[in-house]
C-alpha cells in the first residue's frame, strides 16, 4: 500500500516548487510559524535554499516587514554563531561530500589547499554557503572538461551541458534541454562564491574569464597548459583577479621561458612593482631546459619582488643545477618564505656548492641569516648523496625556524645520516624547533638508524619516518628505547623488515609508556607477533589514536588478540587498519567490526575481499 504523504511534506513540496520556479514571495514565506520555518530550512534542496538567500539579499535596506525578517534570520551570525541558514548549508555540504567534512576557514582556501596551518586561537565563522557553491562550480567545470576533451566538441564552452546527476544534487529535475543546465548559467549564478578554481587547458578559452567575471578568485590551478594561445588566456584570468589572487599553481605544463615571463608579469597591477602572491607552485612541468644556465628574467623578478611570498614549489620540473641554483640564490634572503619544495629534481652536488658559501660566512650574523623564516624544506627524490649532506648541514644551521625536513627517496646512506646527526644534537640542545624528519627509502641500515635514534632520544621531535629502509630486526631494541625516552607522536616504520622476531624484541624491550598518537607498522611480515605488539602498544600508549598494521601476514587468531586490546583501550583509539591481511577475512568479521566504533565509525578496517581457498605463499 502506498504511503500517504504528510501535510508537512506536501507543503514542503509546494513551497520548493514555488521557490525553484521564481514564484516565491518572501513575505508569504516568512509569515509561516517559526517552528515550521526552522524545519523547512533543513529539508529544502540547495537551489531552493539559494533562492531564499537571493530574496533576502534583495530585501536588505527595505523598510517593509521583510527587513525585520532579515534581522531575525541573521541575529545569530551577529552574535558570532551559525544561523539557521548557515547550519542548513553545512548539512547540505556534508551530505553531498561526506568525505570532505573537515572545516575550512572562509577566507583561507589557499591555507587549506597548501597545507598551511593557522596559528590563530579563534577561527572565523565558516560560510558554508560559499563553500558549497564553490565546490559545486568546480564539479561543473570538471564535468564539462570531460565533454570538451571529446572530438565532437565545437569549442563553445558556455553552452556545455551540466550532467543530470549534478543537476539533481542541487534539486533541479527537469525534462529535456534547459537553460539552467548550461555552464554559463552556473558560472553566472554561482561564480560570485568561487575563491578557488582548477582549470584544464581545454576550457581555458576567452569565454571562461568572462564567465568568471563575478568571481573574486584567491587561488588558481592550471593543468596541461602547453604554450601558445592558452598562455594568453591564463594571463588574462590572472590579471582579472590580480587584486584578490594569492595562489597560482601550474601542473603538467610545458612552457617556454617567454611563456613563464608572461605568466609572472600578469600578477602585477599597474605601476606597482611588487605582487601579493603568497603561494606559487609548478609541479610535473617543463619550464626551463635542463641545460639552461639561468632562469627567465620574469620569474627571477617575480620571486624577488614577492613581499608576501610564503610558499614556493618547483617539484619534478626537470631543471638543471644552474637553474635551481639561480632560484635558491634569488630566494635565499627572503624574509617571508615559509615553505620551499624542490623535490623530484636533480640536485646532486648543488648543496655542497651552496653549503661552502655558508661555511665561508660562519659564524653567520643574525642579520645575515639565510632562509630565516623557513618552516618546511622538502628535497624529496632529488638524488642527494652522502656528500651533499655536508652542504645541507651548513644550510640547516642558518634556518632557526625550521620545523619539517623532508629527505625521503634520496640515497644518502648511513654516512649521510652520520653527517646530519651533529646538527640534530646541537639544534635540539639550542633553539631549533625541528619537529618532523622524513627519511623514507634513503638506503639506511639498521646501524645508521640506531645511531640516529640515540641522538634524538631527548629531543622534542614529534614526527619521524624512516619507512621503506631495509633495517631488519636489529633496530627493534634501540627503537623500543627511543619510544620510551622521547616525546614522539607520529612514527612511520612501514616496510623496514622487522619480521616476527623484531616485533617480539619491541614488545620485550619496551617497558615504559610512550607518547605515541599515530603508528604505522605495515608491511613488516610480523605474523602473530605483530598482533601481540598491537596489544602491547595500546597498553603502553594512552594517547594512541591510529595504528596501521596492514599487510603483516596476520593469521586468523590475531583478530581475537586485537579485540582484547580494544576492550582494554581508553576509548581514544579511532582506527586500526588491518587491510592487506587476507587471512582475517571471514564471515564473522562483520560482527567484530560492529562491536568497536568511534563516533559512529568502525575502528577496525579489514580486507574488503575474501582470499581464495588455495594456500598462501609467503615467498616474495
Amino acid at each position: 500500500m502506498k504511503e500517504i504523504p504528510s501535510l508537512f511534506s506536501l507543503c514542503v513540496k509546494t513551497i520548493t516548487w514555488n521557490l525553484m520556479h521564481g514564484f516565491g514571495q518572501l513575505q508569504d514565506l516568512f509569515e509561516l510559524p517559526s517552528i515550521f520555518l526552522d524545519e523547512l530550512l533543513t529539508v529544502l534542496p540547495p537551489l531552493a535554499l539559494q533562492n531564499i538567500h537571493e530574496l533576502l539579499d534583495r530585501s536588505i535596506g527595505s523598510t517593509t516587514k521583510e527587513a525585520s525578517i532579515v534581522n531575525r534570520i541573521n541575529i545569530r551570525r551577529k552574535r558570532g554563531r551559525y544561523n539557521e541558514l548557515n547550519t542548513a548549508w553545512e548539512a547540505l555540504y556534508k551530505k553531498r561530500w561526506p568525505g570532505s567534512t573537515k572545516k575550512k576557514q572562509q577566507s583561507s582556501c589557499t591555507m587549506a589547499y597548501h597545507g598551511m596551518k593557522s596559528h590563530e586561537s579563534t577561527a572565523p565563522v565558516i560560510d558554508w554557503q560559499q563553500l558549497y557553491w564553490e565546490r559545486h562550480l568546480q564539479d561543473c567545470l570538471d564535468a564539462v572538461t570531460e565533454q570538451a576533451l571529446l572530438p565532437a566538441f565545437d569549442g563553445n564552452i558556455a553552452k556545455l551541458e551540466i550532467p543530470d546527476n549534478i543537476m539533481s544534487l542541487i534539486g533541479h529535475v527537469g525534462i529535456g534541454a534547459c537553460s539552467c543546465s548550461s555552464l554559463s548559467y552556473h558560472c553566472i549564478k554561482f561564480g560570485c562564491y568561487a575563491r578557488y578554481v582548477r582549470l584544464h587547458n581545454v576550457i581555458c578559452h576567452e569565454e571562461i574569464f568572462d564567465l568568471l567575471r563575478t568571481s573574486k578568485l584567491e587561488a588558481l590551478v592550471f593543468r596541461r597548459i602547453l604554450s601558445g594561445n592558452k598562455v594568453d588566456e591564463v594571463c588574462k584570468l590572472i590579471k582579472q583577479n590580480s587584486l584578490t589572487l594569492v595562489s597560482i599553481e601550474l601542473v603538467y605544463c610545458r612552457l617556454s621561458p617567454s611563456d613563464v615571463d608572461m605568466i609572472c608579469s600578469s600578477v602585477y597591477s599597474k605601476e606597482i612593482h611588487n605582487h601579493g602572491i603568497q603561494y606559487f607552485s609548478i609541479k610535473s612541468s617543463i619550464i626551463i631546459g635542463s641545460n639552461s644556465s639561468s632562469i627567465p628574467n620574469g620569474l627571477s623578478f617575480f620571486l624577488s619582488s614577492g613581499r608576501s611570498l610564503r610558499s614556493v614549489c618547483f617539484a619534478d620540473t626537470h631543471m638543471g643545477l644552474k637553474s635551481t641554483e639561480a632560484i635558491i640564490e634569488t630566494l635565499i634572503q627572503s624574509s617571508s618564505l615559509v615553505n620551499l619544495e624542490l623535490s623530484g629534481n636533480e640536485l646532486e652536488g648543488l648543496l655542497s656548492k651552496i653549503g661552502r658559501r655558508y661555511t665561508s660566512l660562519s659564524p653567520v650574523p643574525e642579520s645575515n641569516t639565510y632562509f630565516q623564516s623557513l618552516v618546511e624544506l622538502n628535497l624529496r627524490g632529488s638524488n642527494l648523496h652522502n656528500n651533499d649532506m655536508v652542504g645541507l648541514q651548513h644550510m640547516l644551521v642558518s634556518m632557526p625556524k625550521l620545523l619539517r625536513l623532508e629527505l625521503s627517496d634520496n640515497p644518502i646512506g648511513d654516512e649521510g645520516i652520520r653527517t646530519l646527526i651533529p646538527f640534530f644534537v646541537k639544534a635540539f640542545k639550542e633553539t631549533s624547533q625541528v619537529s618532523e624528519i622524513w627519511l623514507e627509502n634513503c638506503d639506511i641500515s639498521g646501524a645508521g638508524v640506531s645511531e640516529l635514534l640515540q641522538s634524538l632520544k631527548k629531543c622534542q621531535l614529534k614526527t619521524l619516518s624512516f619507512a621503506e629502509n631495509d633495517l631488519g630486526s636489529s633496530v627493534a631494541a634501540p627503537l623500543a628505547n627511543f619510544l620510551g625516552s622521547s616525546r614522539i607522536r607520529n612514527l612511520n616504520i612501514e616496510g623496514i623488515g622487522l619480521g616476527s622476531f623484531g616485533f617480539q624484541e619491541l614488545e620485550r624491550k619496551m617497558l615504559e609508556e610512550t607518547a605515541l598518537a599515530h603508528l604505522n607498522i605495515s608491511k613488516n611480515r610480523g605474523g602473530i607477533e605483530a598482533a601481540h605488539f598491537i596489544y602491547h602498544i595500546i597498553s603502553k600508549a594512552p594517547d594512541i589514536v591510529s595504528i596501521n598494521a596492514g599487510s603483516n601476514l596476520l593469521p586468523p587468531e590475531s583478530l581475537s588478540i586485537i579485540e582484547d586490546a580494544l576492550r582494554k583501550s581508553n576509548g581514544k583509539l579511532e582506527q586500526v587498519d588491518l587491510t592487506g591481511n587476507t587471512s582475517l577475512c571471514s564471515p564473522n568479521t562483520k560482527s567484530v567490526i560492529s562491536q568497536f566504533q568511534f563516533r559512529g565509525n568502525p575502528i577496525i578496517r579489514l580486507p574488503s575481499f575474501c582470499p581464495s581457498s588455495s594456500a598462501y605463499d609467503d615467498d616474495p
